[in-house]
């Protein structure tokens, strides 16, 4: 079971998780400390100024009817980023050792070095789309606004609470599926194609929303680098 956690190498009392609503994450789902779940389905985007008057009618019924066949709340969520070609980047340098022509290799190195230069001063951005799904267990839902604000602001967690969260697990990702696939249902009705985020993608983008400049020079590129000892937050 992939798992981010807490590091045992780090101050737990220094640590930026401890002020985070984020317990665990693991078989795709995102568990809050409170028992709290989500999924995140990524949306791919529709340029909506390149379709017909009647296609952009069509898509906006369509979306209406699936807001409103929705009978639990879902958060829709748009992240803007510097564009990371640095992947690309590399698929470029291993092509240029490979090259056994001199002048062909010389050429890879220009316009490999022309496209970092230009994605870097161009500040070019990339834009992703997201609909975050939630299911709450009933205590959840049960606790005073006044405790859920103190629990918003003051996201403490406890061994005990861990433990809760491992026994409620099985039974709540079953009806967090079943709205997950509501969703997926109407987006598709809509002519949108969607993908449920898994594991490793959903600690990737967290790491990236949370640590936005270090996630650009230091990328998770494998979970099994990733200590998996208690399976808590980092």
């Amino acid at each position: 079971m992939d798992t981010i956690h807490q590091s045992k190498h780090k101050d737990p009392a220094g640590s930026t998780q401890l002020y985070l609503r984020i317990g665990e994450i693991h078989d795709d789902v995102v568990v809050l400390k409170n028992g709290g779940m989500r999924a995140v389905i990524e949306v791919d985007s529709v340029n909506v100024n390149l379709k017909s008057e009647e296609e952009q009618d069509a898509l906006a019924a369509s979306y209406q009817g699936f807001l409103n066949s929705l009978s639990f709340p879902i958060q829709i969520v748009m992240r803007s980023k510097k564009l990371d070609i640095s992947s690309y980047l590399g698929k470029l340098r291993v092509a240029g050792k490979k090259q056994t022509n001199e002048l062909l290799k010389n050429q890879i190195a220009e316009y490999s070095e022309y496209i970092r230069r230009l994605v870097e001063f161009a500040d070019i951005m990339e834009k992703n789309f997201y609909v975050v799904i939630p299911y709450d267990p009933p205590r959840a839902k049960s606790v005073s606004s006044f405790q859920n604000f103190w629990n918003f602001i003051h996201p403490s967690d406890t061994h005990s609470a861990f433990e809760q969260r491992k026994k409620e697990f099985v039974s709540l990702s079953k009806k967090l599926e079943q709205n997950v696939e509501q969703v997926t249902g109407g987006l598709e009705n809509c002519g949108l194609r969607s993908k449920r985020m898994e594991t490793a993608r959903l600690i990737q983008l967290f790491y990236g929303i949370y640590n936005p400049l270090t996630a650009r020079n230091e990328k998770i590129e494998n979970l099994a680098d990733v200590d998996l000892v208690d399976a808590k937050v980092a």
